[in-house]
């Protein structure tokens, strides 16, 4: 009896031993295996890594590959609204006058980069602002930004740029409740076109020109013209088009002329857009002796601007 309950104390102690052995392995395994997990398979650290770098490079703000450099009241607007029609265009919205403004320049590059719009690989950013076009230190800031940077320049009638010019100052001081002089005044001392009026200066487009063209090569200037765009703009989207190197996608479907403002809108994907109020806003008035004076101080400066472009413009 005796040795039968000692051997039965030794098998519970075998197994109590045997037991307590299992849960230390078990224990063990379990707090070793996460630091010895396989490692990941080439295939998912390689998917993992193209989708971080596809995540990062889906978007971007890039400085701009085209600048719509001018001209002010040429019709520069509209030329921005008409190219973000195309699918691989995207515009900075607002103009940043960064090359013309000291404040903006002396922030540097990457501030300039901040303003403009995120794209994708392969789109185009298209800046403007009219202003770089008669600022003399300009042409060489942009250049500096970079050599191969695609140049838009719009122009028309100068003589009505130069009205709608005045206008556009007139109405902002009207705003302001600021009196403004006439434009015949400011255009006409003792009889005799004012050479210092700026927004005749402004209008010789020869004398701006040339100083982009020390800078720039001719073929990297696209003329628009833009009285042309106000009549029918398909035509000269197509050559802003060719000249951007961009595939053909602006259509004269994605325009449609609204006979209440008197200026073609754009329709794109089922929505229109037309210009705000401030564009086709009645000129001020000038009279009729003023402006047969301006037409003809404009003859000489027009010629010359024309040998310079390889074109000639039906203006005054």
């Amino acid at each position: 009896m005796l040795w039968t309950v000692l051997l039965a104390l030794l098998v519970l102690l075998l197994l109590q031993t045997q037991l307590s052995v299992c849960l230390r392995d078990l224990r063990s395994g379990a707090s070793v295996s996460p630091l010895h997990s396989p490692p990941p398979s080439s295939s998912s650290t390689s998917s993992a890594s193209s989708s971080s770098s596809s995540s990062y490079n889906a978007t971007q703000q890039r400085l701009p590959g085209a600048v719509i450099i001018g001209v002010r009241k040429g019709g520069t607007r509209a030329l921005l609204e008409m190219l973000n029609l195309h699918p691989d265009v995207e515009v900075a919205k607002a103009e940043v006058h960064y090359f013309n403004v000291e404040e903006h320049f002396r922030r540097g590059l990457a501030w300039y980069r901040a303003q403009m719009p995120f794209t994708l690989p392969g789109q185009l950013t298209v800046e403007k602002t009219p202003g770089y076009f008669a600022a003399p230190q300009v042409p060489v800031r942009v250049w500096d930004m970079n050599p191969a940077v695609r140049l838009l320049l719009i122009v028309r009638d100068p003589a009505e740029r130069l009205v709608s010019d005045y206008t556009q100052v007139l109405h902002n001081r009207l705003t302001q409740h600021k009196p403004y002089q006439p434009l015949d005044e400011l255009l006409l001392h003792e009889g005799h076109i004012n050479h210092g009026y700026k927004a005749l200066q402004r209008s010789l487009y020869h004398l701006h020109l040339a100083r982009w063209l020390e800078v720039f090569p001719r073929e990297q200037i696209h003329v628009v013209d833009g009285d042309a765009l106000i009549r029918d703009p398909f035509p000269e989207l197509r050559k802003a088009e060719r000249f951007l190197d961009l595939p053909p996608r602006i259509n004269p479907s994605n325009f449609y002329f609204n006979t209440t403002k008197g200026f073609y809108c754009l329709l794109s994907a089922g929505h229109d857009k037309c210009l705000d109020e401030s564009k086709g806003r009645p000129h001020a008035p000038l009279s009729a002796q003023a402006l047969k004076k301006l037409c003809r101080y404009f003859r000489k400066p027009n010629k010359r601007f024309f040998e310079m472009v390889g074109r000639s413009f039906s203006w005054c």
